[in-house]
């Protein structure tokens, strides 16, 4: 079982010294995880209770065991908090809410189905 994977990119906005990793369980390079799996499964989010990108909230909950997961405000949406794991792209909240399941940079698909989600991560 992996527990986190480090994800550089020289196309991520962030400098590549400091790309982020994923935390979660059995990543693959594209961030998909052991309860995530399908080819449109490539996206992390930064959790904000902790500031560490997760593959996914069960991932989180699995292993971060010691706070509840909390959600991030609108007033907070700019934040870059989703990882595209196709190009290695950080996008703020609003940017990926309005990306229509694509990521801008790269245009990977994105599961269609993380919008029903969407209130897990963000207040919305």
């Amino acid at each position: 079982m992996s527990e986190f994977i480090s994800l550089k990119s020289s196309n991520s906005p962030e400098p590549s010294s400091h790309s982020p990793i994923v935390h979660g369980i059995d990543l693959t390079p594209l961030t998909q995880c052991t309860h995530y799996s399908s080819p449109l499964d490539i996206i992390a989010i930064k959790h904000a209770c902790c500031n560490r990108f997760y593959a996914c909230i069960k991932c989180h909950n699995e292993l971060e065991t010691s706070h509840e997961p909390r959600v991030w405000k609108e007033e907070q949406w700019d934040e870059k908090v989703v990882l595209c794991g196709k190009c290695k792209r950080v996008w703020s909240a609003d940017e990926y809410m309005g990306c229509g399941s694509a990521c801008p940079g790269c245009g990977g698909n994105f599961n269609p189905g993380c919008k029903g989600h969407w209130g897990l991560y963000f207040k919305v």
